[in-house]
């Protein structure tokens, strides 16, 4: 029963994890666009670079960097690494509550931030807007994944790693135990049975030696 629900969990951890890693992959196609169509517009002119898109583009680079290691996590079940994912995720939720507090609460957030040449970063507050239904229901949707990844990675702590037990003979063949083990128990009879063919030539030796004794 445990084994069948840690596989159920590894199985939902890494599709729960899936969506991330396709957050990030389109996070970063937004930003390599952006950063396309910021040079063409440049025509060998100098311009300073644009914060926003390298920072879209990093932000992408870290969504699909986490995906990878809740893969191997999810994969192994290791605590380790199931507690780093853990920490990765805490503080990507951290800086999301951080950015939305400030936008929420601070009536000249726009000042937080420094100016883009570009223009992306207005056209991204227009957009969001224009939709902002669907841009909070994209908001919520990916809180709430993060979240689920959260509690999943949590429960699979708690069932731990796969354990191989040696208790039945029956589950194992002779070709999964230990050389040690095997080495230990065949040692006694092989010293056994040199020491009972020492002695059965000592026997027969000892008529030998005694007649040769008798006719000196």
């Amino acid at each position: 029963m445990t084994m069948l629900m840690r596989s159920c969990t590894q199985s939902l951890l890494k599709l729960v994890n899936s969506f991330t890693g396709m957050c990030g992959f389109a996070t970063i196609l937004y930003a390599l666009w952006m950063i396309r169509i910021w040079h063409r517009q440049a025509n060998d002119s100098y311009h300073p670079a644009s914060w926003f898109m390298y920072t879209i583009l990093g932000l992408g680079a870290i969504l699909c960097a986490i995906t990878c290691w809740g893969h191997i996590a999810a994969e192994t079940a290791n605590g380790c690494c199931l507690y780093f994912y853990l920490v990765f995720v805490l503080l990507i939720l951290i800086l999301e509550g951080a950015v939305t507090m400030d936008v929420f609460l601070n009536p000249k957030w726009e000042e937080d931030f420094p100016q883009d040449p570009s223009g992306n970063f207005h056209k991204l507050k227009d957009f969001m807007k224009e939709n902002v239904d669907m841009c909070k229901w994209v908001g919520l949707s990916i809180l709430s994944v993060q979240g689920l990844s959260m509690v999943l990675a949590l429960i699979l702590i708690a069932l731990g790693p796969h354990r191989i037990s040696y208790n039945n003979d029956d589950e194992y063949t002779p070709e999964g135990v230990p050389l040690l083990k095997n080495y230990s128990n065949q040692s006694p009879c092989v010293y056994g049975s040199k020491i009972d063919a020492w002695n059965k030539k000592q026997v027969n030796m000892r008529p030998l030696h005694s007649s040769i004794t008798w006719q000196l």
